[in-house]
């Protein structure tokens, strides 16, 4: 065993708690040392910490642009709601309703008719009906997968709010062309197709609605880019975290950092003032 100030040799039988060399107690001379590097540690871990949640703040919640483009990247998925078009069936002794609707789709699958679908589009009699809640239901799921993809982007976008921000236009510019597209198949196809006796076709608005939501998702990012807004980190935070790093590669050593290894005249102050607080106390 080697004292960890002088680094005399101690042997295992030398139980005194000072070191015969150079006298400094072994026990609370490696406490402070360990208690140095848990400082120097958490001053730097605590600062990424810090500009992770600044991030989150300034994306979701920092600004009325912000939260306003939350609340209508929740109503591009809740646009789904709203049917594309449905086709109601009508055969003896059987009716049934496909909607290409989030919701329509959910009930089409319990009550069993959307496995169904493939019989329907083999029948002469309802085959071109069955043909429009195909095409209808194509489009739904189309604007369905751009919606999830909107929305992965958005709540990741605290990792980068400019790169998202771009990366969420273009998402919402796609958005539109599938959703106008969407709906023209629908009014077109209905009014190429009649009803029949045993299928009446209607034309749903889910397509505009989720055109016109995709349009204002648009606009709300390129005013957060217009506006450049970024997030706001205390001093010193940036080049904590980048010591971390270094020191997380091993390529810096706590041991060689100074306790604080950054420290603003601010929080200087607040150090200072916290040290001087426990004197008065016991002077009181």
């Amino acid at each position: 065993m080697k004292c960890p100030k002088c680094g005399g040799e101690i042997p295992f039988y030398d139980l005194k708690p000072n070191c015969k060399h150079c006298g400094v107690n072994i026990y609370y001379y490696s406490q402070d040392e360990l208690l140095a590097r848990d400082a120097k540690r958490t001053e730097l871990e605590a600062a990424a910490a810090r500009m992770v949640i600044a991030r989150i703040k300034v994306t979701f919640i920092g600004g009325a642009l912000q939260i306003i483009r939350m609340i209508f990247t929740l109503l591009a998925v809740a646009a789904l709601l709203l049917p594309f078009g449905s086709v109601l069936f009508r055969f003896p002794f059987f009716q049934g309703n496909i909607s290409a609707s989030l919701i329509g789709l959910i009930q089409t699958f319990q009550n069993g008719l959307l496995m169904k679908l493939p019989q329907l589009l083999s029948s002469a009699l309802v085959s071109k009906q069955a043909m429009v809640v195909c095409v209808d239901l194509a489009g739904m799921l189309l604007v369905a997968v751009v919606d999830i993809v909107l929305a992965v982007i958005f709540l990741l976008s605290f990792f980068n709010l400019t790169r998202s921000t771009k990366k969420m236009c273009n998402t919402a510019i796609a958005g539109m062309i599938v959703s106008l597209l969407a709906q023209i198949a629908s009014i077109v196809m209905n009014a190429v197709i009649p009803d029949s006796a045993l299928a009446v076709v209607e034309v749903g608005f889910g397509g505009l609605l989720s055109c016109a939501v995709f349009l204002i998702v648009f606009l709300l990012n390129r005013a957060i880019l217009k506006k450049g807004i970024e997030p706001t980190y205390r001093e010193y935070d940036p080049k904590r975290r980048e010591l971390l790093k270094k020191v997380r590669a091993g390529e810096v050593n706590l041991d060689d950092l100074p306790l604080p290894i950054f420290e603003s005249e601010e929080e200087h102050a607040q150090r200072m003032k916290a040290l001087e607080s426990p004197n008065k106390n016991g002077e009181g």
